[in-house]
C-alpha cells in the first residue's frame, strides 16, 4: 500500500505518519506539506522503518498540483486544516485523482460543504471519502454508531469534549477553535436540522478523571453526519469545553468578535504568535464523553462511553487506523461516496485497533469497564 498524508509534517499528521510506517502492507508513506524543513527532519527521524519514507511538497489552494500529488496512492490521510478552508479543497483533489481520501475534518460547514457537494461524484468515481476521522468526530461517530447496534432504537445522542486550552496543536487548531465557536451553528433537533448561536447554550457536566467541566454549544461534525448514516436518531447535540480560562475565549465568542473569516484568520495568527512566545510545555490530556439514550427491549436506556488521551495521540491514531481499514478495503461499504466514519468503520475492530495501541474507551467515569 501506498499512502500520502496531507499536513504530514504538522502535529496530528505526524503522528499518523508515524504509526502508518509500522503498519503491515504499507509500502510507501509520503509526507505531503508545504513545510518541506520539517518534512524532512520527521522523514529522516523515520528512515529505517518498515515503510519507506518520502516527502513531497503541496499547496492546498493549488488544484492541479493536488491532483498530480494524490495520484498512484491507494488512500490520501489528510490532517490539513483548517478544514473549513480547506476540506472541500482536498476532497476534490481526490475524487479526480481517483484515490479514496480520509481526513481529520472537524468543522461542520466543512463537513456539510463535502457531503452535499461531492457525494454523487465520488460514487460516480468509486472513490471512498470518509469526513471527520480523528478523535470528535470520528471516535465519536463510532461510538455512536456502537450504540446504534446495541439499542433497538437510537433515539438521543451528545457529544461532550474537554479540551485545555494547552491541548497542543498549532495555528490550525486556533482557527478551528475559533471557528466553531463563531456565529450559527448545525445541530440537530426533534428529526431535523437546526440553527442556534454558539456557546448560546452551557451545561456542567462530570469527565473522566478531570471532573465537573462547564461546557458549551459549538460547531462539530457530528449533528450534521449522525443523522445521515444513523437513520431515525431525533436529536445530536455537541458541547466543549477548556477548563480553566474558557471564558478567555467564551465571552468574546458570545459578543461576535471572532466572527468572519478574515477577522478570524487575523486572530488566529496573531493567538498563535503568542502562543509561542510562551514557555514550551507538555500538552495536557483531555476527554470525551458520549450519552446515547433509546430503546432496548422496550424500555427507555441510557448509556455512556468515555475515555481521556492528548489530541496528537488519539486523533493521529484515529486516523492511521481508519486509513488503514480504508486502505485494506476493510470497511462497511462497498459504495463510492462521502461518508462519516459511523457509516464505514465496524466498532469494535476499530476500538480494538485503537486499544492495542495504548488507547482505550470505558463504559464508567472510573474507567473500570473497557468497551473492548
Amino acid at each position: 500500500m501506498k499512502i500520502i498524508v496531507l499536513g504530514g509534517a504538522g502535529d496530528m499528521g505526524s503522528r499518523a505518519v508515524e504509526e502508518l510506517v509500522e503498519a503491515e502492507g504499507v509500502e510507501q508513506v509520503t509526507i505531503a506539506d508545504r513545510n518541506l524543513e520539517v518534512a524532512r527532519q520527521l522523514a529522516s527521524r523515520l528512515h529505517g522503518e518498515k515503510a519507506k519514507v518520502d516527502v513531497k511538497s503541496i499547496d492546498a489552494n493549488n488544484h492541479h498540483g493536488l491532483v498530480d500529488a494524490m495520484r498512484d496512492y491507494d488512500v490520501a490521510a489528510s490532517a490539513l486544516g483548517p478544514f473549513y478552508l480547506f476540506e472541500a479543497k482536498l476532497v476534490r483533489a481526490a475524487i479526480e485523482a481517483g484515490v479514496d481520501y480520509a481526513s481529520i475534518c472537524d468543522d461542520w460547514l466543512a463537513a456539510d460543504e463535502v457531503i452535499k457537494q461531492f457525494s454523487e461524484k465520488a460514487c460516480k468515481k468509486g472513490v471512498t471519502v470518509i469526513t471527520g476521522l480523528g478523535t470528535s468526530p470520528g471516535i465519536s461517530n463510532v461510538g455512536v454508531s456502537y450504540f446504534a447496534q446495541q439499542m433497538d432504537k437510537l433515539r438521543r445522542v451528545e457529544i461532550y469534549v474537554y479540551l485545555p486550552l494547552n491541548s497542543g496543536g498549532g495555528e490550525a487548531v486556533i482557527g478551528h477553535t475559533l471557528f466553531i465557536m463563531s456565529g450559527k451553528i448545525a445541530i440537530w433537533r426533534d428529526g431535523k436540522r437546526m440553527m442556534v448561536p454558539a456557546c448560546s447554550e452551557k451545561r456542567v457536566l462530570e469527565f473522566p478523571r478531570f471532573g465537573s467541566v462547564k461546557v458549551w454549544n459549538m460547531g462539530h461534525g457530528e449533528p450534521v453526519t449522525v443523522p445521515l448514516f444513523i437513520p431515525g436518531i431525533e436529536e445530536v447535540n455537541f458541547f466543549m469545553g477548556f477548563g480553566r480560562g474558557s471564558n478567555r475565549l467564551v465571552l468574546p465568542a458570545k459578543l461576535g468578535l471572532f466572527r468572519g473569516k478574515r477577522r478570524q484568520q487575523v486572530l488566529t495568527k496573531l493567538l498563535n504568535s503568542l502562543k509561542r512566545l510562551g514557555k514550551p510545555q507538555e500538552p495536557d490530556w483531555g476527554a470525551v464523553r458520549i450519552d446515547a439514550w433509546g430503546e432496548q427491549g422496550g424500555k427507555e436506556v441510557h448509556e455512556m462511553a468515555c475515555g481521556i488521551g492528548q489530541m496528537r495521540e488519539v486523533t493521529g491514531v484515529s486516523l492511521a487506523i481508519g486509513t488503514l481499514m480504508l486502505a485494506r478495503k476493510e470497511i462497511l461499504t462497498e459504495e463510492g461516496g462521502v461518508y462519516g466514519p459511523e457509516a464505514c468503520l465496524e466498532p469494535i475492530k476499530f476500538f480494538t485497533c485503537l486499544k492495542e495501541r495504548g488507547i482505550t474507551s470505558y463504559f464508567d467515569l472510573e474507567m473500570t469497564k473497557p468497551v473492548v
